[in-house]
């Protein structure tokens, strides 16, 4: 009996400690459990067996008996523990990961998640025709000349947490295939998001426009390092003190002073280069770059390190550049 007693103590405690190491058990708690297989044979009766196996399956439990009941449960919790686990992995790889659909160009919402960290933002990920890319093995044509249409403008600038943005007064428009496009924005990436065969550039100024129907043209501007820029210097002059607050200096702008005085360009078709990842985008890269003070990148630098998005395969489209 007092062996019993021993037994019976040994397998409760060790039922307890299991409960602990295999927890959210939904089914009753081990130290229940242990005691309705002890005191009662739940475990082994069968109700539909009449008196007699009752009084037969109420007999004391014997050491060996414990010992395998012991070794049965512990499985079947580890059996259980892992099919949870293995529920909760599967569930996170086949779900979008949300992190309050903040962005970054590094770290965990860096871009290899930003197709993840919303649904709409899938393109990031799947998109057959994202930007940037590498420029090159581009098909040699006399392409119509890009009609810029840029004059003096007020404009405000605005840190918004991934680059500086300047958004400008509506009259600034380019036209190209017949079709005018109204400049909304620019802003700056460190270094150039997009290469020419294989060469980077120090910075590039991205010219978002629109036009009647929401169709988007970029005209990227790439920047080298050498002489001050004066428009570009006009912009840092007026950089706000706060992010996401714009500073509307009263001073005009003249984007003409932003284009390079050759305007051949390579064109192709492409995405935003940050979350949502829209595709449809007419890319016109200019192939003169511009250039700006080391002073001037180095105070862009201060702000943003680097804010380029890796590139993107081109899966085979076609690139068109002026001869």
């Amino acid at each position: 009996m007092r062996d019993m007693r021993i037994g019976v103590v040994v397998f409760l405690c060790v039922l307890c400690l299991s409960q602990a190491a295999f927890a959210r058990e939904p089914q009753k708690s081990a130290a229940d459990w242990a005691a309705d297989a002890v005191m009662k044979g739940d475990s082994r009766r069968n109700p539909q067996a009449g008196k007699a196996q009752d009084a037969k399956d109420e007999r004391p439990l014997t050491n060996d008996e414990i010992a395998a009941m012991i070794k049965t449960r512990l499985a079947a919790l580890r059996k259980a523990r892992a099919a949870r686990l293995a529920e909760e992995r599967n569930k996170a790889a086949a779900e979008p990961v949300v992190r309050g659909g903040h962005w970054s160009y590094e770290g965990e919402n860096g871009p290899e998640q930003w197709g993840r960290l919303k649904p709409e933002w899938a393109a990031c990920a799947s998109g057959q025709r994202q930007s940037p890319i590498d420029i090159r093995d581009g098909i040699k044509v006399d392409l119509e000349p890009v009609a810029f249409d840029y004059r003096p403008s007020r404009f405000n600038v605005l840190d918004n947490g991934h680059t500086v943005q300047v958004n400008v007064d509506p009259g600034n428009s380019i036209t190209l295939t017949g079709r005018r496009y109204e400049l909304v924005q620019f802003h700056f990436h460190r270094p150039s998001e997009e290469k020419v065969n294989g060469r980077g550039f120090e910075m590039v100024a991205h010219l978002v426009h629109k036009d009647a129907g929401g169709r988007l043209a970029v005209v990227a501007v790439l920047i080298d390092s050498g002489t001050a820029h004066g428009l570009i210097q006009t912009v840092w002059n007026n950089l706000p003190l706060e992010k996401h607050e714009p500073l509307a200096p009263l001073a005009a702008i003249d984007l003409n002073q932003l284009l390079p005085e050759r305007r051949e360009y390579y064109t192709y078709m492409g995405s935003l280069t940050t979350p949502p990842c829209s595709e449809g985008v007419l890319w016109i890269v200019l192939k003169a770059p511009i250039q700006a003070s080391p002073q001037q990148i180095a105070i862009f630098g201060r702000l943003y390190p680097m804010n380029a998005r890796p590139l993107q395969d081109s899966f085979g489209r076609m690139i068109k550049e002026s001869n």
